[in-house]
C-alpha cells in the first residue's frame, strides 16, 4: 500500500519536474498495457498449459485417494452391520469389532494424508505459478527497457494498472503512445511454430 503510493507520488513528481524544468523540454511518454502483453506472450500460454497439466495430475492423485477413502468407509459400514447382527457369536463380534477399529484407524490416517496432500499440492502449484510469472514479467521488462532505450522514452506507464481506489492509474492516453502490440510482436517472434496437424 505504502509502496504503491510512493510509486504514484514519484511518477507525479517526475511529470511535474519534467513539465516545469524548461519550457523547451519535451517529455517522451510511452504507454503499455501489461495485462494484454502478459496474456498474449506465448510463454504465458505455455506456462498456463504446464500449470493445467500439473493441476490435472494433482486432481487425479487426489481423486484416487478419495476413492480409496470411500471404499474404506464402505467397508467400515459393512463391518458395523456385521457387528450388529444378533446371530453373531461373542467371539465373532469381537473379531469383527477389532477389524472394524483397524479400518477406522486406517481411514483416519488416510483422511489426514489427503488433507496434507491437498495443502502441499496447492502450495506447490502456487509456488510454480509465481516462479513462472516472475520469469515472464522479467522477459517483458527486458523488452520494455530495450524499447525505452531505442525510442528515448522519459516515462512509460502501464495503462492496465489500478490505483488504491480501484480506478485506472492512466485515465486516458492517445493510441499512438501505446506500444503494447509492438512489444507483443517482439516477444512472440521466437515462438515455436505450432506442430502441423496430422492428416
Amino acid at each position: 500500500m505504502i509502496m504503491r503510493n510512493l510509486v504514484l507520488s514519484c511518477i507525479a513528481t517526475a511529470v511535474f519536474a519534467f513539465g516545469t524544468s524548461s519550457a523547451h523540454a519535451q517529455i517522451k511518454l510511452g504507454i503499455v498495457d501489461m495485462n494484454s502483453v502478459f496474456t498474449a506472450y506465448y510463454k504465458t500460454k505455455d506456462a498456463e498449459a504446464k500449470l493445467n497439466e500439473a493441476r490435472a495430475a494433482a486432481k487425479k492423485e487426489l481423486d484416487d485417494r478419495l476413492e480409496t477413502l470411500k471404499k474404506s468407509m464402505d467397508e467400515i459400514n459393512k463391518l458395523n452391520q456385521e457387528v450388529e447382527k444378533p446371530e453373531l457369536s461373542k467371539d465373532g463380534k469381537d473379531k469383527a469389532m477389532k477389524v472394524r477399529d483397524e479400518r477406522v484407524n486406517e481411514a483416519r490416517n488416510l483422511d489426514r494424508e489427503i488433507t496434507e496432500f491437498r495443502g502441499t499440492r496447492e502450495r506447490q502449484l502456487q509456488e510454480q505459478f509465481m516462479r513462472m510469472r516472475k520469469d515472464i514479467v522479467e522477459d517483458i521488462m527486458v523488452a520494455v527497457n530495450n524499447k525505452v532505450k531505442s525510442a528515448g522514452f522519459d516515462i512509460v506507464l502501464d495503462k492496465s494498472g489500478m490505483s488504491m481506489g480501484q480506478v485506472p492509474v492512466v485515465l486516458y492516453s492517445r493510441s499512438d503512445l501505446d506500444f503494447s502490440n509492438e512489444l507483443i510482436s517482439t516477444l512472440n517472434k521466437n515462438a515455436p511454430k505450432p506442430a502441423a496437424a496430422a492428416n
